[in-house]
């Protein structure tokens, strides 16, 4: 953890913001004023629970369909930690520590608004947690992604117990063991602050943080490749000229355009003369294609800042208008679209990548078929062309919306749910998915310059096979395969 200390404060931040912290291992802590706005909902919803019976749906009544029974003021903790425990029904895989940690930091600012009625120390345990990288294990399925990431979120609040599992220094321990080790108490829930801890959208935006960040660093390393594989293929720079570009309007597409016009400016394959007239779309279209994609990914990043920066659990309380208000803000359908049309737009990042791997392999413009010396002996890179292929059509399985999905919960009671979650892990998978096409990619255009002339390419590019090639060597006959493809995605993923 680094010695610098990052305060919470009532304001909003962004996804870059945040992830800096992220990565420094700031340590996160919570600002005075932050505090005091969290002790003041805090204080208030106490001195409403002490001197009203007025029913409040979560606080003093039954959760979902049971809204109507009511809960003696002596039970109104009991009720919280039944809550916690009843709704920790996560199963599947287990939810990356990277994610879980966004979980914690995300859900401490959400709560951190002094509008969900919890204990100031019942957010520092957040911050513990997260400061100190000990991580709630959280199962990928149990949530349907309205009345909040009710399953994910529960394993969260379990932790807060002393109860459950947690991943600490890459092992996982009961959580009572960790809790032994700091000397730590058991968070004693008070009224609404279970509910606070499950309502929430923090599951799927902490997919949705991880994947937009992804796809960005995703969208500037495709093109890198891609101008690759143009120069490989003795493409054409026409199609990337500023004005032609300007005069469709979109901005993806005009950043895209000059990205590559940057990339390959002191080519001297692209400048010389060519024999065929155009290219085919994979290359000729990639400001298109690659930039409705980055724009896809500039709405989706406006989306979930939105969301990291807002108040999601319910009820919502408002202390200077005396007001406690059941209401919907957990519901995820802001996310769960936002998720679907991401997935979709980095699926075709992986299509396009895998088409232009797929042209170099046909044995014309002057490259042998399958990229190999000797061809007929040696299949060269034919069946990595097939598994760029079947990424591809898996992709196309998981791009089908979740969000179109609904399901009765809860005796009807929540009749109309985003599905958002199963949005977030088929997005995860599909962002993985495209850096492992994009890998096979960069493994093709890097065999095809060799055979065109890689001291012909440009400077940036000639760069990028330097590095490239210290981990994946020129194939010069058939050998394993599989490693060098795993080898090549885990290029493509640090690639900065």
């Amino acid at each position: 953890m680094s010695d610098e200390v990052f305060h919470i404060e009532l304001q909003d931040y962004s996804i870059h913001q945040l992830n800096e912290i992220f990565n420094k291992k700031v340590e996160v802590q919570l600002g005075e004023l932050t505090k005091d706005k969290v002790q003041i909902c805090r204080s208030y919803l106490d001195n409403k629970m002490e001197n009203s019976d007025e029913l409040i749906y979560g606080i003093n009544t039954g959760f979902g369909s049971l809204c109507d029974t009511a809960i003696s003021k002596n039970e109104l903790s009991k009720l919280q930690v039944n809550l916690v425990r009843s709704h920790a029904c996560g199963t599947g895989e287990k939810v990356p520590t990277e994610i879980v940690r966004w979980m914690l930091l995300l859900k401490a600012l959400g709560l951190s608004k002094g509008h969900s009625g919890v204990q100031l120390c019942t957010i520092e345990r957040l911050l513990f947690f997260y400061n100190n990288e000990i991580y709630p294990v959280v199962y990928q399925q149990g949530s349907l992604g309205a009345s909040g990431d009710l399953a994910p979120l529960a394993h969260i609040a379990l932790a807060l117990l002393g109860e459950g599992e947690v991943v600490f220094e890459g092992k996982t321990y009961p959580t009572e063991e960790i809790y032994q080790r700091f000397n730590l108490k058991p968070i004693a829930l008070q009224s609404k602050e279970g509910l606070a801890l499950l309502n929430g959208t923090q599951f799927m935006s902490a997919y949705l943080v991880y994947c937009v960040l992804k796809a960005r660093q995703l969208s500037k390393n495709i093109n890198r490749i891609a101008a690759l594989s143009l120069d490989a293929f003795d493409g054409r720079i026409n199609p990337f000229f500023e004005n032609v570009n300007a005069v469709r309007k979109q901005l993806g597409q005009i950043e895209v355009a000059a990205e590559m016009r940057e990339l390959l400016k002191d080519s001297k394959l692209v400048k010389q003369p060519k024999k065929h007239v155009q290219d085919p779309y994979c290359l000729r279209c990639i400001p298109q294609v690659h930039g409705a994609t980055r724009d896809a990914i500039s709405y989706t990043e406006d989306i979930v800042i939105r969301e990291i920066n807002a108040v999601t659990d319910n009820p919502t309380i408002f202390p200077e208008e005396d007001l406690v208000i059941s209401a919907g803000n957990f519901h995820g359908q802001p996310l769960a679209l936002a998720l679907d049309f991401l997935a979709i737009a980095v699926a075709e990042l992986g299509s396009i990548s895998e088409r232009r791997c797929y042209k170099m392999l046909g044995g014309t413009r002057g490259l042998p078929a399958f990229l190999v010396a000797n061809p007929g002996l040696n299949s060269g890179f034919m069946i990595a062309q097939y598994s760029a292929a079947s990424i591809v059509s898996q992709n196309k399985q998981l791009c089908h919306p979740a969000s179109v999905d609904t399901i009765d919960s809860s005796n009807g009671q929540e009749d109309h749910v985003s599905m958002g979650a199963n949005a977030a892990t088929k997005l995860a998978r599909v962002v993985e998915n495209v850096y492992q096409i994009a890998g096979i990619e960069l493994m093709t255009a890097a065999q095809a310059i060799e055979f065109r002339d890689k001291e012909k390419t440009s400077s940036n590019l000639k760069e990028l096979v330097s590095q490239y090639r210290q981990i994946v060597p020129f194939i010069k006959e058939d050998c394993y395969m599989s490693d060098y493809i795993r080898k090549s995605k885990s290029f493509v993923l640090n690639l900065k």
